[in-house]
């Protein structure tokens, strides 16, 4: 049975290359054909015949297939990818700046069960492969490409789309070398970030096996209590656990924490739960995404106003900790944050 060609990485595919007496220099070659040219067809160019044989008979060059696309208003694009085995997930196309962010599903629903999350009412049905995650990021770009030509090109990866990144650990990790790939499509790794609920054994992997690439975690609150409900994995991975570990993350000059905090009317909106929340980051190489949350059907919790999200704000700005308020984008086709659902 054939392999895809897209779940290796530069150094895997050169090793292949290299073990069966073929120039390993063809990983090159053919990176820079599918992942910084995006070509869809074979590369036939200055590979030697055997390797064109090899490639053959041994991968497969399909990747996932856009369902559906739902464009938004403010141009925000939902997607809805299906899967070979007839599974779908869906990824977010974000505009800013004239350029974009796409929002990358890691998973088939999600094991975390996070109570303001969409994908936590679905359950858990599996990981996605490196080749569906990095599928997902060739497919969009090409269908850009072809239907808004004179716009901006995908400038950040972020993956907060559906499912707990580190809950796939190898194939998330996998994703990111082959984006990063400078004989691919060398995304830098300040423009990749990985987000996280707080998953422990996932983290405790990072500082030696994950590519420099930016850290995002879903903070939410500062009180045990309110986390567990927001977050169910906090019951068995505390915060003060995940805070203690992430504190030892070398970071590079210019590098920070993204601290994610989703903001539920009456629940976690307080000036009390801001000044907790600040005093948990003063002294971190911290920014915190202030995320006013997005209703979704079925959900208990409301949408603050805007009124009390500025005065949240306002106690970060008085600690000195950058706090950015995140737009809503996409609400209206259900693709903002914590809305995806397949």
């Amino acid at each position: 049975m054939k392999q895809s060609f897209y779940k290796l990485t530069h150094s895997n595919l050169a090793f292949l290359l290299k073990e069966r007496n073929l120039n390993a220099s063809g990983a090159n070659l053919l990176f820079n054909w599918h992942y910084k040219k995006k070509n869809t067809s074979a590369c036939i160019t200055d590979l030697s015949k055997d390797t064109i044989g090899y490639l053959s008979e041994n991968f497969d060059f399909e990747l996932p297939k856009i369902d559906q696309a739902h464009e938004s208003s403010d141009k925000t694009v939902k997607f809805l990818f299906e899967l070979k085995d007839g599974n779908k997930v869906e990824t977010v196309l974000i505009p800013f700046n004239n350029r974009y962010s796409i929002c990358l599903s890691s998973q088939v629903g999600c094991a975390m069960k996070c109570s303001f999350c969409f994908t936590g009412t679905q359950g858990y049905k599996r990981n996605l492969s490196t080749d569906e995650i990095v599928g997902q990021y060739l497919e969009v770009y090409r269908w850009l490409e072809k239907n808004r030509p004179n716009d901006g090109k995908i400038l950040n990866i972020v993956f907060m789309g559906q499912g707990e990144p580190l809950h796939n650990f190898d194939n998330v990790k996998d994703a990111c070398d082959i984006f990063i790939s400078q004989a691919g499509s060398s995304v830098a790794t300040q423009k990749i970030t990985v987000s996280t609920s707080g998953y422990l054994p996932g983290l405790k992997r990072w500082i030696d096996e994950m590519p420099q690439v930016n850290l995002a975690l879903s903070l939410h609150s500062p009180f045990t209590e309110k986390r567990d409900e927001l977050i169910p994995i906090n019951k068995n991975y505390p915060l003060s656990d995940i805070l203690d570990y992430i504190d030892q993350i070398p970071l590079r000059k210019k590098q920070f924490i993204i601290y994610e905090y989703l903001l539920i009317e009456g629940f976690n909106d307080s000036i009390d739960d801001a000044h907790e929340t600040a005093k948990l980051l003063v002294g971190k190489e911290a920014h915190i995404n202030l995320i006013p949350f997005n209703p979704f059907p079925g959900s208990k919790y409301k949408r603050p106003s805007s009124k009390r999200v500025l005065a949240f704000q306002k106690i970060f700005d008085s600690y000195k900790i950058p706090a950015l308020i995140r737009s809503t984008k996409g609400d209206d086709v259900l693709a903002a944050c914590g809305q995806l659902k397949t």
